[in-house]
Parts: C-alpha cells; sequence; structure tokens
C-alpha cells in the first residue's frame, strides 16, 4: 500500500498541493487529471522521491518499487545499443548471481545439518527466488515482446539509442520499465511519442499489469480503457472518483451543480439577512435582532464559485472555397539512401475530406503529410493543388523555429496584423497563455509551450487545408476540446496525423492507413478503422488456425482425434477453473457490493451540507475508512485467485 498524507508544496506564494492525503492500493488502475499546472507531474516526482515536498510523508512496504516514466528528458546511455540498454534494467540481476554462486561456494564449506548450513541454505533460496522473481531468465524473450510491442523492428534491436529520435527513445524509457515491472508505475503521458499499433499494445500490457499503475494523460480514450479510479488534482486539492474519465466528468460536473445551486441558495439567504440589517438598522425596538443577523453573517462560511473552469470558444477564420479536388499525388517515389518510402504513391483529397492518417511509426506518414504541405520534395512522380489552395500545415518541430526573443503576443500579432487584440488574446487563452503569460519571451517557454504557440500562431493564418501533426501532444483537456469543437465546425478540409481517438472520433470522416508499401482508405472515424483492423486480424488468425490444423492433420490425427483431444484439452481446464471461479464469484459480487456502498458514501460526502452534521461526520467518515480497508482486503484475494486462473488459461493457450 502506497500512503500520501497531508503532502504540501508551495513555489513562493503560490501553494500548488495543499496537504493533500490518499492511498494507492496494490493493483490499482489510477488516472491523475487536472489543468495543466495543477501539479500533477510534481506530484509524480514526489512519489519517485525525484522532489521533496515542504511537507507530510509518504510511506510504502519496503519490498515496494517504484518505476517512473517522465514526460521527456530521458537520456540513455550513447554507448548501447537498444538492446543492452533494455538489458541494463537488469543490472541488479549480475549482482544477486554473485550472490547466489559466493553463498553456494560458502554452502560447500559448512557441514549438512548445522544452523549455518541450514541459515546458507535459506539464503541460496531466497536469492534463487528474487532472480526468478524479476523474469531474468525469461529476459531475451520479454525484451523483444516488449521492443516489438512498441514498434520496434528486430533490425533495430542492435542500433545504438543515438540513431533514435526522443520520441523512440522515450519509448526505450518506457520499454525498460515495463522489463522491470515496478509495484508502483508512474506514467506521465506515455502516449504522447506511441502510434495507434503500440497504443494498442500498451493498452492490452497495461490491463494485464499485476502492478499498480498511476497515469497521467490527456488522451481520455486510454483513461478510459486502463483506469477505474481517477485523481482530480484541482488548484491544491485531490479529489477521488471510483471510476474511469467518463465517471470523473458526470461526477465532478454534478458536483459543479450541487455546488452552484448551495451557492444560489446561501446567496439568497445572505440577502434576506442584509435586507433585514438594512431595514431595521436604525430601529431601537429591533437592535438585538440586528446584531444577531450581523453575527450571523460574519460566522457564515461562505461558499465560492471557482470561475477558472469557463467555457472558451475559438472559430477559424472562415476561408475561401477550395476547387472540388485540393490535392493529387500522383506515382510518387520517395526513398532515403536504400530506404523505400513510397513506391508508387497515389491519393487524391476531395473539398470537404476530414481525414485521419494513421499508422506504425518509420511507415511514412509524417513524410507523406510534408509532401502534401510542398516542404518535402519526392524522386518521382507529381503533386498537383486543386484551384485556390491554400495549405497551413503544424508540426512538432516549428516550435523550435520561433523567434526566441519576441514575445508570445508578437508572435501571434506577427501572424495575424489586422487581427484585434482581445481576439488574439482569447486565442492564446484556449492554448493556456493567460494574463501575463502572454509577454513571456518565447526563450523561457518549454518545450510544451512552445508547440501550443506554434499552433496557435497556425491557426490565425486564413486557408482552407490544414494539415496537423499531432497537433493535441501538449494540450490538455479544456485545450483540446476548444480545438476539436473549432475543427467541428470549420468549413475546409483537413488531414491530422494523431493517436488520440477520442479527439479524432468526432471530427474526421476518412481514416488514412499508411504502411510501408501501401495506403488504405477507410470511410468512418477511428473506432469504425480500429474495428476493421481487429476484424482483419482475427481473419488472419483464423487462416493461421486452419493452416495449422492442416498441417496437423497432414502429421497422421485425423479430425476426429483433434477433436477428441481438444475436447479432453478443455475438460481439464474446466476442472482447474471451476474451485477458483467458484471462490471467485462471491468476491465479485462482494466487491460490487461495497463499491456501490463507497460510492453512495461519496455522493453523501459531495453534498454541501453533509459536515453540518458532526455526529453524521464521524460515523460516515468511520464506515467509509472501514470500507475501503475491507476493499484492499478483498481485492488482494481476488487478484491472487485472478493470476492463477491467468496461469491456467496461459498454460492451455499454448
Amino acid at each position: 500500500m502506497l500512503q500520501l498524507e497531508n503532502i504540501s508544496l508551495s513555489f513562493g506564494d503560490e501553494t500548488l498541493l495543499d496537504e493533500i492525503s490518499t492511498i494507492i492500493n496494490p493493483g490499482e488502475r489510477v488516472g491523475l487529471v487536472g489543468p495543466n499546472g495543477a501539479g500533477k507531474s510534481t506530484l509524480l516526482k514526489i512519489i519517485a522521491s525525484e522532489v521533496e515536498p515542504n511537507a507530510g510523508n509518504i510511506t510504502m512496504s519496503k519490498a515496494a518499487t517504484v518505476g517512473y516514466l517522465p514526460q521527456d528528458g530521458v537520456d540513455p546511455d550513447p554507448d548501447l545499443t537498444v538492446q543492452e540498454e533494455m538489458e541494463s534494467a537488469f543490472a541488479d540481476i549480475q549482482e544477486l548471481e554473485d550472490k547466489v554462486q559466493k553463498a553456494r561456494e560458502e554452502l560447500a564449506t559448512l557441514d549438512e545439518g548445522t544452523a549455518e548450513y541450514q541459515s546458507a541454505m535459506e539464503e541460496v533460496g531466497r536469492l534463487q527466488n528474487r532472480i526468478e522473481q524479476s523474469g531474468a531468465y525469461a529476459l531475451e524473450s520479454n525484451i523483444e515482446k516488449i521492443l516489438m510491442g512498441l514498434g520496434f523492428t528486430p533490425d533495430d534491436f542492435d542500433r545504438s539509442t543515438t540513431e533514435f529520435s526522443g520520441g523512440w527513445l522515450m519509448r526505450i524509457a518506457l520499454g525498460k520499465l515495463l522489463l522491470q515491472r515496478p509495484m508502483y508505475l508512474l506514467l506521465d503521458e506515455p502516449t504522447n511519442h506511441l502510434d495507434i499499433e503500440s497504443l494498442r499494445w500498451i493498452e492490452q500490457f497495461l490491463n494485464g499489469y499485476e502492478g499498480a499503475v498511476i497515469i497521467v494523460s490527456h488522451d481520455k480514450a486510454f483513461l478510459n480503457k486502463i483506469t477505474t479510479r481517477t485523481l482530480a488534482l484541482e488548484y491544491g486539492d485531490l479529489h477521488d472518483y471510483a471510476g474511469n474519465y467518463d465517471y470523473y466528468e458526470e461526477k465532478h460536473a454534478e458536483r459543479k451543480e450541487h455546488l452552484r445551486k448551495a451557492y444560489e441558495n446561501q446567496q439568497q439567504e445572505i440577502k434576506e439577512i442584509q435586507d433585514f440589517i438594512d431595514k431595521f438598522r436604525y430601529n431601537a425596538s429591533k437592535a438585538a435582532q440586528v446584531q444577531s443577523r450581523i453575527k450571523q453573517l460574519e460566522k457564515m462560511d461562505k461558499i465560492e464559485l471557482d470561475e477558472r473552469e469557463e467555457e472558451i470558444f475559438f472559430e477559424f477564420p472562415p476561408p475561401e472555397r477550395s476547387g472540388a479536388v485540393v490535392m493529387r499525388l500522383k506515382n510518387i517515389r520517395k526513398q532515403y539512401d536504400n530506404n523505400v518510402v513510397f513506391k508508387d504513391l497515389s491519393y487524391s483529397i476531395d473539398r470537404g475530406d476530414k481525414i485521419a492518417v494513421v499508422g506504425p511509426n518509420g511507415a511514412g506518414k509524417s513524410t507523406m503529410i510534408r509532401m502534401l504541405a510542398g516542404l518535402e520534395g519526392f524522386d518521382a512522380g507529381e503533386r498537383e493543388p486543386g484551384h485556390n489552395v491554400t495549405t497551413s500545415y503544424f508540426a512538432q518541430h516549428q516550435a523550435d523555429e520561433l523567434d526566441l526573443d519576441k514575445t508570445v503576443f508578437e508572435i501571434m500579432r506577427e501572424a495575424a496584423p489586422k487581427t484585434d487584440e482581445t481576439r488574439l488574446r482569447t486565442i492564446l487563452g484556449c492554448f493556456l497563455f493567460q494574463g501575463d503569460d502572454v509577454f513571456k519571451k518565447v526563450s523561457v517557454l518549454s518545450g510544451g509551450e512552445k508547440s501550443r504557440l506554434a499552433l496557435a500562431r497556425m491557426l490565425v493564418q486564413p486557408a482552407n487545408f490544414l494539415i496537423f501533426d499531432e497537433p493535441t501532444n501538449h494540450l490538455d483537456m479544456q485545450s483540446k476540446k476548444i480545438l476539436q469543437q473549432a475543427l467541428d465546425q470549420y468549413e475546409g478540409t483537413y488531414m491530422i496525423v494523431s493517436h488520440d481517438r477520442d479527439f479524432l472520433d468526432p471530427i474526421v470522416d476518412k481514416v488514412l492507413e499508411v504502411r510501408p508499401d501501401k495506403t488504405n482508405t477507410f470511410h468512418g472515424n477511428v473506432s469504425y478503422y480500429l474495428d476493421k483492423v481487429e476484424e482483419r486480424e482475427e481473419s488472419d488468425k483464423a487462416k493461421n488456425q486452419k493452416d495449422s490444423s492442416s498441417n496437423a492433420s497432414n502429421n497422421g490425427l485425423s479430425r476426429k482425434e483433434e477433436r477428441r483431444l481438444a475436447a479432453q484439452r478443455r475438460q481439464r481446464k474446466h476442472d482447474k477453473l471451476k474451485p477458483l471461479k467458484k471462490k471467485m464469484d462471491p468476491l465479485e459480487k462482494e466487491i460490487e457490493d461495497l463499491e456501490e456502498r463507497k460510492d453512495e458514501i461519496e455522493d453523501l460526502m459531495a453534498e454541501p451540507d453533509f459536515y453540518d452534521d458532526e455526529e453524521q461526520v464521524k460515523e460516515i467518515s468511520m464506515e467509509y475508512k472501514k470500507l475501503k480497508g475491507k476493499l484492499v482486503e478483498i481485492y488482494a484475494k481476488w487478484e491472487e485467485l485472478a493470476t492463477q486462473m491467468s496461469e491456467i488459461e496461459e498454460e492451455f493457450s499454448e
């Protein structure tokens, strides 16, 4: 169990974390959410012992291990290959093996039956068990499985880490953490550097992960698939929601509505009291009542509404109408040295197309959209822009091209000299530049801030064909929603390279899948595309199984014999799983009942007048504490059974 108790952190007069407390139970899947700047990354660093809080304590068992993936700044050993960098995650295994060897040598010098011999035997067993639990014996296969899942090819394993970009280095760092399997896995924006295929793989991996996972992410679909609990960090306070991001959004909205109603009721009460005071202030016969009401006002605990989450809207400048065909690529050939990216690529974009571009990293997505934008040459073929087409292009690297000596506002003013200041500042506010932030020099901005500024600059320049390469990587939920709404109302044409399904699904009507040597177009959104991919994979799997069955038949087994053996195998599996399932069913029912009661208590605690009754607060709080403890205990039993059942499933799937 990981416990945070009264954690506080301030920078000067600004309080980032204000006495926050929570408990992370073994095996939990927790989403840590909140607006940019709320302190999410800082809280992960505090848990990972990289930042020291001003006050408070963090406690966990001595056996607990913590693995932390930062947003950026990963620095692998330049002298190592990818494979060697992954293996370095188990540098301590060699030390353990040396200890085992030393213990065995000592064992050989001792007489059997003595206490010293027994103690040395136990030490060898303990060390051997640690090596086995570490997964070191399956290190080679696990490295291959994880690297392939994250998008690396076997040819990449022996390449130097210096040959890879920052995004791929982050994948290596993530791979090392997944290989180590820490008890508490802390991931800060893990999806920023993944394509849609590696994203699907890591979702499956994390859903089967044995330890607890705490994720900071602005990818709503990812959080919904992985997490079962949400911690919301909001202006110094930490609020606990017993569900995924969708559940959090629903309960958060209800909480805000309750607070708004309580505020309105209190304001009405204050008005009535103040009216009485004003009316009878100088009436001697009412003096005692007036003083009583003045004291009532002074003692009243005023409810305040937070206006920092007010809705902001952004609209693109109306684009000029383009021709019916916006862009054509004809028989394009593109290669880098000996690497042929496209051999004979042809593609046509029509006016009004809203296209998501997906596919594995390295397949040529960014190359293709740069060719469409006219920023990348090609070796053969033709690029044909349509009539009256104006193109605007955004990619992460554009952040590095901003003038470091200019302020944020000057960058925007230069991009749109005819736009009034209020509108420019409104647009900057959409992308998290508020107040005096607009007067900061570009030179002092973080990488994420520069990317957001480059995106804002692009959006104020009128164009009827917009091309985006990963526009949401440095946006929080609110900024993504603003951009999504603006694109939904946009009357021109656009293409977006992105892995963010929740962002893309409502605003695209085509998916362009880019794979080595070929492209496929799907008429639908990204969820439709993923369904089709799963159908394709199931079809391929069925074909392979059919081929395997055919080969087995050819090896001497009749179909009747195969069916008999398969039935026996299913029965053995059923016999092994039955007693475990018998124990599992009542546990799941008890968990469901306890979670339901927990939700009821949390809803009750969210009521504005809950804390008015001290006896109720004491009684409900004690019940809540016992309930959470009981859940921890039952989840531990459930996980033990689930592990056993998973091992049986794996045994019979081989």
